[in-house]
C-alpha cells in the first residue's frame, strides 16, 4: 500500500480498514475514462459547437457553447465523485472536500508551486521579458484585461485551465486514492488519459485546414498529446503533493500563457509583440505559436536562454 495513501485513508476514514479497496483500480480507470467522454462527445453532438470547414473551434459561438458543456460535465463528474467519497465510512462533506482539493484552498501552496513552474520556465521568461522587452507590461498588468476578455484567452487561460483541473485532478485522482493505486501509477496514468483527451483536436486540425498534409497534421497531434501528457504528470504531482486544486489551476494557467517552449533556434528581438487576445504564449491551437522577431542579438542571449532553460529544469 502506498504510504501517502495510506495516512490519507486512516487521516479521513479512521473507522474503515482500507485492507480491501473501496473500489478497484479498473474501476476508478473506467470512471475517469467515463468523465472524459463526458467531456469531450459533446462538443460534436450540437451543430453550434461541432467544427466544420465553415465554423472554426476559434469562432466565439463554438467556445461559448463548450465552455457551457464542460461546466456542467465538471458539474456532474465532480458530484459522482462527492458522493462516493462522501459514502465511505464516516466521510463528511467537509473531508470529501479537502480530498477534492477546494477546502482548504491552500494559497500558499498555490504561491509556491507558482514559484516552481516560474523556475521550470526561466528560459521563456528570460526570451519574453528580457530580449523582447515585455517585462514592463507584465508589470504593469498591461494586457491583461484585453487578454482574459476575448473568448480565445478566457477558453486559454480561465474556463480551460479551471475546468480541466477540475475534472482530471479533483474529480479523478481521489478515485484512484480510494482503489489503492499506487502514487506513481496514479502520476503516470491519469497524465495519459488527459493527454488522450486532446486527440480530438487532431480531428478538428484536419477539418478547418483540409490541405494540410495528414503526416504534419498527425506530427502535431503527436506532439500536443507528448506535452499535454507531460504536464498531466506534472500537474498530478502537485495535487499529490500539495492536495491544493488552486495549485494545479495557476499553474496550468502560466503554462497555457507562456506556452511551449523553445527547444532549437537562435533568439531575436521582436519587432512586434503579440496582441492581447490571448497572452504571451497560447496561440490559436490551430495556428502558430511563433512571433514575429526583428532584428537579431548576440549569440550570448542565446547561450544564455539554453544556459537558463536547463538550470531551469
Amino acid at each position: 500500500m502506498a504510504p501517502i495513501f495510506y495516512s490519507w485513508f486512516k487521516a479521513y476514514y479512521p473507522g474503515v480498514e482500507p485492507e480491501v479497496p473501496i473500489i478497484s483500480t479498473s474501476s476508478a480507470v473506467l470512471l475517469l475514462i467515463a468523465y472524459t467522454l463526458i467531456y469531450v462527445l459533446p462538443f460534436y453532438i450540437s451543430p453550434t459547437t461541432r467544427p466544420s470547414p465553415q465554423l472554426s473551434r476559434d469562432a466565439p459561438s463554438v467556445i461559448r457553447g463548450r465552455i457551457r458543456l464542460v461546466t456542467a460535465s465538471c458539474i456532474v463528474s465532480s458530484v459522482g465523485t462527492f458522493v462516493l467519497l462522501s459514502s465511505v465510512g464516516s466521510g463528511s462533506p467537509l473531508k470529501s472536500l479537502h480530498l477534492m482539493g477546494y477546502f482548504p484552498i491552500g494559497v500558499a501552496e498555490a504561491l509556491q508551486n507558482l514559484g516552481l513552474i516560474v523556475i521550470l520556465f526561466l528560459g521563456p521568461l528570460f526570451e519574453a521579458g528580457i530580449a523582447e522587452g515585455r517585462w514592463r507590461d507584465w508589470i504593469r498588468l498591461r494586457g491583461l484585461g484585453a487578454s482574459i476578455g476575448s473568448w480565445i484567452g478566457w477558453r486559454n487561460l480561465v474556463a480551460g485551465p479551471i475546468t480541466e483541473e477540475v475534472l482530471f485532478r479533483s474529480a479523478s485522482v481521489p478515485l484512484l486514492l480510494l482503489s489503492q493505486t499506487s502514487n506513481t501509477t496514479i502520476i503516470f496514468l491519469t497524465p495519459i488519459i488527459f493527454g488522450l483527451a486532446h486527440v480530438h483536436h487532431f480531428y478538428e486540425f484536419r477539418v478547418s485546414h483540409p490541405h494540410t498534409p495528414v503526416t504534419s497534421a498527425l506530427l502535431r497531434s503527436i506532439l500536443q498529446f507528448t506535452y499535454t501528457t507531460l504536464f498531466g504528470g506534472y500537474a498530478t504531482f502537485i495535487y499529490l503533493r500539495s492536495g491544493s486544486l488552486l495549485s494545479v489551476i495557476l499553474v496550468h494557467t502560466f503554462c497555457n500563457w507562456m506556452g511551449f517552449p523553445r527547444f532549437w533556434g537562435r533568439i531575436t528581438a521582436a519587432d512586434t509583440v503579440m496582441g492581447p487576445e490571448i497572452g504571451v504564449g497560447k496561440r490559436d491551437e490551430n495556428g502558430s505559436n511563433d512571433l514575429s522577431h526583428g532584428e537579431g542579438l548576440s549569440i550570448v542571449w542565446t547561450i544564455a536562454y539554453y544556459v537558463l532553460l536547463i538550470v531551469g529544469a
